[in-house]
């Protein structure tokens, strides 16, 4: 069977691997859809991980946003059969995780899942969503950690930094929990045309706007410690991952305002820690989805269509090296999934 992996830097190797034989507690996973995220990117421009000798880079299989059907079941599962469809935890395995350092990637035909345990590592879904839709589960309990970190209430004013996948998945768990108003800013205008799309309540291009001053005509005026004049914004979210966004939420803070960082930051930037001073700014990290990996999965199936709104691309497996160079192509794509034939 064919599996993806890194290969030289930027580019991935689409090699031959045996087919898992399932063990007794088992399960065997025939691939249906998978989403390339930005974390495989990092790993194609990287060349691998450095996990050999001395930090030498070694291939790492990719994928972790995966969602398939049971096609073997071990003798000792008797909570999964044969043509259940799921969705995968990839840190659910004792191998490693999933497409990200672990000894198997989602990126392929088939997928051992070890241990299987329903609600541990996977999450039977029904037949009526569409696998491509069903393989969002994973970035969208990124998501949706950064919105429960967040503690947003209905009478709350968010601003999402970044329309990519994370971002726009956090403007959609805002509004399904009931907040008031949730504005999304992006420099791409096909992407704030989707944050509309998906139940944004507005939008600020931040190539060409002040983000303070229209924050300030969508939110209303507040203030921050010294009564100074501030948006009345509550809760900034960056899921941007660039400096100059955590500069504009922490000089546009009003008193006692949140930032909730779940974006990536690849090197060290300088930051105005003055300005929390002026605003009392609460600075939250949210990583990963303690909780959330299958909490997230009944919702995505209600609320199907919203969410199939994120996917712009929708790849054969056979054309896999076209979706990596799409995801690799700045502003080419928003969210990439790929799909695996009959």
């Amino acid at each position: 069977m064919k599996s993806v992996q890194t290969g030289p830097s930027g580019s991935i190797d689409v090699v031959n691997v045996d087919r898992p034989v399932p063990g007794p507690r088992d399960a065997l996973l025939r691939i249906r859809a998978c989403g390339i995220c930005g974390t495989d990117v990092t790993f194609l421009h990287m060349g691998g991980m450095p996990l050999g000798p001395g930090g030498a880079m070694i291939p790492v299989p990719l994928g972790h946003e995966p969602a398939g059907e049971i096609v073997e079941v071990g003798a000792e599962v008797t909570d999964l059969k044969v043509g259940d469809r799921v969705v995968v935890n990839p840190q659910g395995v004792p191998s490693g995780i999933i497409g990200c350092g672990g000894a198997q990637g989602g990126m392929r035909e088939y997928l051992l899942i070890e241990d299987t345990a329903p609600g541990r590592n996977v999450a039977v879904i029904p037949d009526t969503i569409p696998f491509d839709v069903a393989a969002l589960n994973e970035p969208m309990a990124v998501a949706r950690h950064c919105v429960n970190r967040s503690e947003a209430k209905p009478a709350d004013k968010v601003l999402v930094f970044g329309a990519g996948p994370i971002g726009l998945g956090a403007a959609i768990w805002l509004k399904l929990r009931g907040v008031q108003h949730v504005t999304v800013a992006d420099v791409i205008p096909e992407r704030l045309q989707t944050a509309l799309d998906i139940g944004a309540d507005a939008v600020i291009d931040s190539a060409k706007e002040d983000v303070t001053a229209r924050l300030t005509e969508l939110h209303g005026q507040g203030a921050n410690s010294l009564g100074q004049p501030r948006p009345d914004t509550d809760i900034y979210i960056d899921a941007a991952g660039v400096a100059a966004v955590v500069n504009t939420a922490l000089t546009s803070a009003k008193w006692g305002a949140k930032l909730v960082t779940v974006a990536v930051h690849k090197k060290p930037e300088p930051i105005d820690f003055g300005a929390i001073l002026r605003s009392e700014m609460t600075i939250i990290g949210t990583q990963g989805y303690p909780t959330e990996i299958f909490e997230v999965t009944q919702e995505l199936v209600e609320h199907q269509d919203r969410f199939a709104r994120l996917i712009s691309h929708h790849v054969p497996f056979s054309e896999v090296e076209r979706a990596f160079d799409l995801t690799l192509t700045p502003g080419a794509a928003e969210k990439v999934v790929v799909t695996f034939d009959d």
